[in-house]
């Protein structure tokens, strides 16, 4: 399956409480669950006005209906072209 990365933008993120940001993951994760298709969240990363997350899905179509029916901003969608790291420079 082909992997996202979709950029929120959610004023404040960076100052959002453990419980919502635990209410935001439980909803994430009730819209997956009720999806139909194959569905993966990878991981999220917090960051300022921002969140960040890496899916898993079979388009970016998917990937904005998981937002829409979440009530989540999916302002920026992006297929990964290739991952690389330390182990790349020394492959």
């Amino acid at each position: 399956m082909p992997t996202f990365v979709i950029e929120r933008n959610i004023p404040g993120a960076d100052k959002l409480t453990q419980d919502e940001l635990k209410g935001i993951s439980a909803k994430s994760c009730d819209v997956v669950a009720g999806l139909g298709v194959p569905y993966k969240w990878v991981t999220s990363y917090v960051a300022g006005d921002k969140i960040y997350c890496v899916h898993e899905a079979e388009s970016a179509d998917v990937i904005r209906r998981h937002a829409r029916e979440g009530g989540f901003p999916a302002d920026l969608v992006t297929e990964v072209s290739a991952i690389i790291g330390p182990a790349t420079a020394r492959a």
